[in-house]
């Protein structure tokens, strides 16, 4: 039972938090700047077209971020939380070091990790897909 209330307690934390980062790119909640400036910032660092990215990385972590919360289609899941966050180093983070002292790669590497480990073990007794 603890094994199956720890990977619920990773899944909630850690797909909430991404479902969170996507509705502030989508709808600028929670402190976040909505699709239109979310993609402005993309096209001044070279990632054009900003807002039909912005739409996609948006997209990507809340459907990702759910289906994580929910212990559901996990590989879906872990290869959407992945790719968003290989954007993220490729595009901002990598130039920077790892420590995220230094707005680097740090924090990305360890949800790639959780994201993989999670779906590798499994969803655990609480979950939908479980």
């Amino acid at each position: 039972m603890s094994i199956a209330l720890g990977l619920l307690l990773i899944r909630l934390v850690v797909g909430l938090t991404f479902m969170g980062h996507g509705v502030q790119k989508l709808f600028g909640w929670f402190g976040g700047y909505g699709l239109k400036a979310t993609g402005g910032w993309m096209d001044s660092i070279g990632l054009k077209p900003g807002v039909l990215i912005a739409l996609a990385a948006g997209l990507a972590e809340l459907v990702g971020g759910l289906l994580f919360a929910l212990g559901l289609w996990l590989p879906v899941a872990a290869i959407l939380i992945v790719l968003t966050m290989l954007g993220a180093i490729i595009a901002v983070h990598r130039r920077n070091g790892f420590w995220i002292t230094g707005n680097g790669m740090e924090y990305n590497v360890v949800l790639i990790a959780v994201a993989i480990g999670v779906t590798l073990i499994g969803a655990g007794e609480y979950a939908i897909g479980g």
